[in-house]
């Protein structure tokens, strides 16, 4: 299985952006977006389940929202009201029966 993560770039503070995670397989399991900062361990940011049970960092809840469809097998994660402090790479991650797959990130850059 295969993640492709697509939607970074640049943005000013205040705005959005929409990352999507392609798999080539199902999107079985529980997803979740993490990201890493310059100098920062990698966090987690947003977690959905097959049941669509959602969980936030504190940091983001509110901005915020993970989601999933099925058909396109691809989940999203919605930012809104972005801060420089959201500057990170974003990942995609999938666990299901045991195994772990990572996209190779995106780049998310917020300039104030």
């Amino acid at each position: 299985v295969q993640l492709v993560e697509s939607g970074g770039g640049l943005v000013q503070a205040g705005g959005s952006l929409k990352l999507s995670c392609a798999s080539s397989g199902s999107i079985l399991g529980l997803f979740g977006w993490y990201r890493r900062a310059p100098g920062k361990q990698r966090e987690l940011v947003a977690q959905i389940t097959a049941t669509g049970s959602t969980d936030y960092a504190d940091s983001v809840k509110g901005r915020f929202t993970i989601s999933r469809d099925s058909a396109k097998r691809t989940v999203y994660l919605q930012m809104n009201s972005l801060t420089p402090e959201d500057t990170a790479v974003y990942y995609c991650n999938r666990q299901f029966i045991g195994r772990e797959y990572w996209g190779e990130g995106t780049q998310i850059t917020v300039s104030s």
